[in-house]
């Protein structure tokens, strides 16, 4: 075990997949199992996210997930990862972080990001339109004020009980978010498995511009990625499979799917556009056997110099899915955190 990986905290981010021939009720059951799994693994945080009118992701009300998972544990961190901020008013957001942080006071992390509604459909139905990711920098302002009391714009209101709690702020690096984050001095959340000159660009920028602020007095960066461990690489590749199609599948029909087995999907004659972002999904994620998959992580996080991964795999198999988080809490010598 390399110094770098067993240093480095490894997290979970759980979107509440529904499998094939299963319900929503059920994912969202079996993603409250998980988090206890993780941290009997010794994961550090386990986040889940926000998702609305996606058949395929049950995770549509985070925070009211959040506190589920906060209950039954009792020492990971709890957060999103997150919560999209536009879809909401901030004084909303500021109270149900508050509720949390006074209800497990330490273990709450307010992952948020600037994304809007996937669909028309969806952004009509939580009144907002495509231009509400614009005034992000505006409600992340207001969001955090809530909280330290230097929210100006509402003098009459008080946001309770979040004002004077402090749960810690994380920023997802979707468009501005790695200049937004930067800007505001909070820790930074991007995509780091693939894309890599891209990603250490963007995490330079990041920490160049970085400004100190009352949540963080130093950049802080947390890579984010799909993960899959085995025995054998062979069987580490077919943990992505059912993730891969349904990504593929909702990128050519429009529909997000319930995640497959890995052997139905393989027996599929695929059309030539379905092949074509199938393969892409299946390229640039890591997966190996947990020689193969230490060594790439070592190799990543020395060079991005990252402080944190968060680990986001889902496939169809519980078992071999845990098998895989497993295996990665191993590598760093028994546990994740």
């Amino acid at each position: 075990m390399s110094s770098v990986l067993g240093d480095t905290p490894f997290s979970v981010l759980d979107r509440s997949r529904v499998r094939e021939g299963e319900d929503a009720p059920r994912a969202l059951r079996d993603t409250v199992d998980f988090a206890r799994e993780a941290e009997a693994l010794g994961y550090h945080r386990f986040w889940v996210s926000e998702h609305h009118g996606v058949p395929g992701v049950a995770g549509s009300a985070p925070t009211v997930l959040a506190a589920a998972v906060a209950a039954a544990t009792s020492r990971i961190r709890v957060g999103t990862g997150g919560v999209m901020l536009p879809n909401h008013r901030p004084l909303v957001v500021a109270e149900q972080f508050g509720v949390l942080e006074a209800l497990f006071p330490g273990r709450i992390d307010m992952g948020l990001g600037r994304s809007v509604g996937f669909t028309d459909g969806v952004r009509k139905a939580l009144g907002r339109g495509r231009e509400a990711g614009r005034e992000f920098d505006g409600q992340l302002t207001e969001l955090l004020g809530w909280f330290d009391g230097t929210q100006r714009t509402y003098p009459q209101v008080r946001a309770l009980p979040a004002e004077g709690l402090r749960p810690a702020p994380f920023l997802l690096a979707v468009g501005r978010g790695a200049e937004l984050a930067a800007a505001h001095g909070l820790p930074l959340v991007i995509g780091g498995v693939h894309g890599e000159d891209a990603l250490l660009r963007a995490v330079d920028r990041y920490r160049g511009a970085f400004r100190p602020s009352s949540w963080a007095a130093e950049p802080y960066v947390v890579l984010s990625g799909t993960v899959a461990v085995a025995a054998d690489g062979e069987r580490a590749r077919r943990l992505l499979v059912s993730e891969a199609w349904s990504t593929a599948y909702s990128r050519t029909h429009g529909v997000f799917p319930p995640l497959a087995p890995a052997e139905s999907i393989a027996a599929r004659a695929m059309t030539g556009p379905e092949r074509e972002r199938f393969d892409a999904a299946m390229t640039g994620q890591l997966h190996g056997t947990p020689e193969d998959v230490a060594k790439a992580l070592e190799s990543l996080l020395t060079r991005s110099a990252a402080d944190e991964f968060l680990v986001t795999t889902s496939t169809y198999d519980r078992a071999e899915l845990l098998d895989s988080y497993r295996l990665l809490a191993g590598m760093r010598g028994g546990g994740a955190g």
